[in-house]
């Protein structure tokens, strides 16, 4: 069974997010570890746009967030807590976070792309342009980088796809390269 189906029949054919019915597509809560159904959500193209696109908020849509936190799926919860960070300067959305019980793994999963860090605080990470990253982007290698620890060298032009970032040194990112997860400075990327 495909994980639209399933997800699908998860939701009752119903954004997971805002109950929404129409323009539903699976969306893939980053930094995804294994993907599939776990990590994976049904949402509406509102929702996924809004999500994408941070400033872009309507701030009565995430009302909707009010029942979604509550789920038993944790990527449902995962990104209703992000959003719910996101606009928590409103004011509910804030109340909203102090009712919410996470377990240790899911706050670190929802806090993973930096979601809810005040913005002076905020990690920013960028390219040798200075373009910047965000948790699953892809960068192309502009330079022969010597894989510390191993005899394999990543070539210059090679995608990497899918990237971690690491929030406590804006220098560095992670992603995999012929399999293998290596930490990359990002002087030596370009963002794709």
């Amino acid at each position: 069974m495909s994980i639209e189906r399933e997800l699908s029949k998860r939701s009752g054919s119903k954004c997971e997010l805002c109950a929404a019915n129409e323009n539903l597509k699976v969306y893939e809560v980053l930094p995804a570890k294994n993907g599939g159904l776990d990590e994976s959500i049904m949402a509406c193209s509102t929702c996924i746009d809004q999500i994408e696109t941070p400033g872009n908020e309507d701030l009565n849509h995430w009302r909707c967030l009010n029942d979604s936190m509550w789920s038993e799926h944790t990527a449902v919860q995962v990104m209703s807590w992000r959003m719910l960070s996101r606009l928590r300067s409103a004011g509910w959305p804030q109340e909203l976070i102090d009712q919410m019980y996470l377990d240790e793994d899911t706050l670190a999963w929802a806090q993973a792309t930096g979601e809810g860090e005040e913005e002076e605080n905020k990690v920013i990470h960028r390219d040798s342009n200075g373009v910047i990253l965000a948790v699953g982007d892809s960068v192309v290698l502009i330079k022969d980088l010597k894989v510390k620890g191993s005899s394999m060298v990543a070539k210059q032009g090679t995608a990497v796809r899918n990237i971690r970032l690491d929030h406590d040194n804006a220098e560095f990112i992670e992603g995999k390269v012929d399999g293998q997860t290596i930490v990359i400075i990002t002087q030596y990327v370009k963002k794709l």
